[in-house]
Protein backbone atom coordinates (compact mmCIF):
# COMPACT_ATOMS: atom_id res chain seq x y z
CA UNK A 1 0.00 0.00 0.00
CA UNK A 2 1.40 3.37 -1.01
CA UNK A 3 1.79 5.93 1.74
CA UNK A 4 2.06 9.65 1.13
CA UNK A 5 4.05 11.87 3.46
CA UNK A 6 3.97 15.62 2.95
CA UNK A 7 6.42 18.03 4.54
CA UNK A 8 7.84 21.50 4.23
CA UNK A 9 4.96 23.67 5.36
CA UNK A 10 5.24 26.49 7.83
CA UNK A 11 4.44 30.08 8.66
CA UNK A 12 5.69 32.75 6.27
CA UNK A 13 4.96 36.38 5.56
CA UNK A 14 3.24 37.43 2.39
CA UNK A 15 5.74 37.46 -0.45
CA UNK A 16 7.77 34.67 1.07
CA UNK A 17 8.56 31.21 -0.27
CA UNK A 18 8.22 27.61 0.80
CA UNK A 19 9.11 24.30 -0.79
CA UNK A 20 6.85 21.37 -0.11
CA UNK A 21 7.85 17.75 -0.53
CA UNK A 22 5.76 14.63 -0.94
CA UNK A 23 7.29 11.19 -0.64
CA UNK A 24 5.41 8.12 -1.80
CA UNK A 25 6.59 4.94 -0.17
CA UNK A 26 5.52 1.45 0.74
CA UNK A 27 5.07 -0.07 -2.68
CA UNK A 28 6.69 -0.50 -6.06
CA UNK A 29 3.58 1.08 -7.56
CA UNK A 30 4.60 3.23 -10.48
CA UNK A 31 2.83 6.54 -10.24
CA UNK A 32 2.18 8.19 -13.58
CA UNK A 33 0.94 11.61 -12.54
CA UNK A 34 1.08 13.34 -9.17
CA UNK A 35 -0.55 16.47 -7.95
CA UNK A 36 -0.74 18.90 -5.09
CA UNK A 37 -4.05 19.81 -3.50
CA UNK A 38 -5.02 22.19 -0.72
CA UNK A 39 -7.87 22.72 1.66
CA UNK A 40 -8.47 25.98 3.46
CA UNK A 41 -10.66 26.15 6.57
CA UNK A 42 -14.32 25.93 5.66
CA UNK A 43 -13.58 25.28 2.00
CA UNK A 44 -13.47 22.25 -0.23
CA UNK A 45 -10.19 20.68 -1.24
CA UNK A 46 -8.96 22.05 -4.55
CA UNK A 47 -6.34 21.08 -7.07
CA UNK A 48 -3.25 23.26 -7.06
CA UNK A 49 -0.97 21.66 -9.63
CA UNK A 50 -0.21 18.39 -11.36
CA UNK A 51 2.72 16.83 -13.16
CA UNK A 52 2.78 13.86 -15.47
CA UNK A 53 5.67 11.45 -15.89
CA UNK A 54 6.77 13.21 -19.08
CA UNK A 55 7.03 16.48 -17.20
CA UNK A 56 3.84 18.10 -18.46
CA UNK A 57 2.44 20.37 -15.78
CA UNK A 58 -0.90 21.94 -14.99
CA UNK A 59 -1.65 24.75 -12.54
CA UNK A 60 -4.75 26.42 -11.25
CA UNK A 61 -4.93 29.98 -12.49
CA UNK A 62 -4.39 31.59 -9.11
CA UNK A 63 -0.93 30.03 -8.68
CA UNK A 64 0.40 30.25 -12.23
CA UNK A 65 3.70 32.08 -12.33
CA UNK A 66 4.19 31.69 -8.57
CA UNK A 67 4.21 27.92 -7.95
CA UNK A 68 6.32 25.27 -9.65
CA UNK A 69 5.68 21.55 -9.41
CA UNK A 70 8.47 19.08 -10.07
CA UNK A 71 9.19 15.43 -9.44
CA UNK A 72 11.98 12.95 -8.89
CA UNK A 73 10.77 9.76 -10.56
CA UNK A 74 13.51 7.60 -9.11
CA UNK A 75 12.58 8.62 -5.59
CA UNK A 76 8.82 8.81 -6.13
CA UNK A 77 8.93 12.31 -4.71
CA UNK A 78 7.08 15.38 -5.90
CA UNK A 79 7.83 18.96 -4.92
CA UNK A 80 5.98 22.23 -4.92
CA UNK A 81 8.03 25.40 -4.93
CA UNK A 82 5.83 28.25 -3.80
CA UNK A 83 6.98 31.83 -4.32
CA UNK A 84 5.29 35.17 -3.78
CA UNK A 85 2.95 33.59 -1.29
CA UNK A 86 -0.31 35.33 -0.49
CA UNK A 87 -2.58 35.05 2.56
CA UNK A 88 -5.14 33.28 0.36
CA UNK A 89 -2.63 30.46 -0.14
CA UNK A 90 -3.11 29.52 3.52
CA UNK A 91 -4.30 25.92 3.66
CA UNK A 92 -3.32 22.37 4.41
CA UNK A 93 -1.49 21.04 1.37
CA UNK A 94 -1.74 17.41 0.28
CA UNK A 95 -0.36 15.32 -2.54
CA UNK A 96 -2.03 12.47 -4.38
CA UNK A 97 -2.34 11.04 -7.83
CA UNK A 98 -3.49 13.43 -10.53
CA UNK A 99 -6.01 14.22 -11.81
CA UNK A 100 -7.91 11.30 -10.29
CA UNK A 101 -7.42 10.56 -6.63
CA UNK A 102 -6.30 6.96 -6.26
CA UNK A 103 -4.49 6.84 -2.93
CA UNK A 104 -5.34 7.42 0.69
CA UNK A 105 -4.68 10.98 1.75
CA UNK A 106 -1.64 11.71 3.88
CA UNK A 107 -1.66 13.99 6.87
CA UNK A 108 -0.88 17.04 4.78
CA UNK A 109 1.35 19.95 5.64
CA UNK A 110 0.08 23.29 6.94
CA UNK A 111 0.99 26.45 5.08
CA UNK A 112 0.12 29.72 6.77
CA UNK A 113 0.80 33.04 5.06
CA UNK A 114 0.53 36.15 7.20
CA UNK A 115 -0.27 39.56 5.75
Amino acid sequence: QVQLVESGGGLVQAGGSLRLSCAASGSSFSIDAMGWYRQAPGKQRETVAGIRRGGITDYRDSVKGRFTISRDNAENTVYLQMNSLKPEDTAVYYCNTFPLIQLHWGQGTQVTVSS
